[in-house]
């Protein structure tokens, strides 16, 4: 008897459609509905509308569906993380973490507890089997591609991950889905960080790490306002700095340039392309590889970002991190953040930003 193919159910529209490709072409399918974030107490937390969605859906499609909550499972291994590094000034990414502990750890897990065999989502990405094992590339539309999240998932999970969307266009998935007269075929896409949604972040934060505030300082060391803490800001952030029409300055806007966790002032500079805001090179902590561990030293392309345009670079790596050299420089690169690695559209890996 062939395991069953089992689907992350979000509730949108993208996992719809994939669970709906996936009956199309005959194989058998069950949904798995995680809900993972158990406080609403802002009414920003969508669970239960994304529970009735993913039930409606799976009514629609005609297969079973399950529930589980992995709240415990995220709190430990991605939100903790998310708060440590913001206490510590730096700049995390949880939706990377969150692919690689949750998506494709725990939930991946839960599958051989159902006795299913593929796990499927609606992400944008590809895997391409090659003789030395599969490999994870870009989406065919590179504006919607999130192969950048996907770059710290485990590698043993590529041989059981299915990414059904990873050749359609975004407008192609919503003509699909009102083909098939899903129920979520209008129904807008999630944004914000992953499972808890999109809410004010300065608000949200402040629940769980108190205000510090500290000053705001030119690279020569001039006060020119205060900041609330610098968990608020991210490196070239120019909103929210309530700095200007200061005497003996300019009337350029302020930017992030660094943040001083020492001395808990946030640096900032003037002008969008001030040269401060822009890096040559940077170090890594430990790669994590997606392929066997090329040469030490080679060239390829580099993405600090989603949807940004990857850089050309030189990547020296050894087991305690990498060196990436870029041919051009790119703007605002800061401490927390991920750089992927591309060879075209093949992701080799990546490694957050030491």
């Amino acid at each position: 008897m062939t395991a069953p193919t089992i689907v992350a159910l979000s509730g949108g529209v993208d996992s719809a459609v994939a669970a709906w490709l996936l009956v199309r072409a005959g194989l058998e399918v069950e949904a798995l509905h995680m809900t993972n974030w158990d406080e609403d107490e802002d009414g920003y937390c969508t669970a239960a509308d994304d529970w009735q969605s993913a039930r409606a859906v799976a009514d629609a499609i005609g297969i079973p569906i399950h529930r589980v909550s992995f709240a415990e499972q995220y709190r430990e291994r991605v939100f903790a993380d998310f708060l440590a590094g913001y206490a510590a000034g730096v700049t995390p990414n949880p939706d990377i973490l969150c692919n690689r502990e949750v998506k494709f750890g725990a939930c991946l897990d839960y599958v051989d507890r159902l006795g299913g065999g593929h796990l499927a989502t609606g992400h944008y990405a590809r895997i391409v089997h090659h003789p030395s094992g599969p490999r994870l590339q870009r989406a065919v539309d590179k504006n919607k591609d999130q192969s950048y999240f996907l770059q710290q998932m485990p590698r043993s999970a590529l041989n059981r991950a299915l990414f059904p969307l990873g050749e359609l266009p975004k407008p192609e998935v919503r003509r699909l889905a009102r083909e098939a007269r899903l129920p979520v075929a209008e129904r807008p896409d999630s944004t914000g960080i992953c499972f808890i949604g999109e809410r004010p972040f300065k608000e949200f934060l402040s629940r769980y790490l108190p205000p510090n505030p500290g000053p705001i300082l030119t690279p020569d060391g001039e006060e020119i306002g205060r900041h609330d803490g610098l968990m608020f800001h991210t490196v070239g952030q120019r909103g929210g700095l309530r700095v200007g029409g200061l005497k003996n300055h300019s009337d350029l806007p302020w930017y992030v340039a660094a943040k001083d966790a020492e001395r808990n002032a946030l640096i900032v500079v003037q002008g969008k392309d001030h040269p401060l805001l822009h890096t040559r090179e940077f170090s890594t902590e430990p790669m994590i590889w997606m392929i066997d561990p090329p040469d030490h030293s080679f060239l390829a392309e580099v993405q600090i970002r989603h949807r940004q345009t990857a850089v050309a670079a030189q990547i020296d790596w050894s087991a305690e991190g990498a060196r990436i050299t870029l041919r051009e420089p790119l703007r605002a690169v800061a401490r927390g953040q991920y750089a992927a690695v591309y060879r075209g559209d093949e992701c080799l890996g990546g490694a957050v930003i030491r």
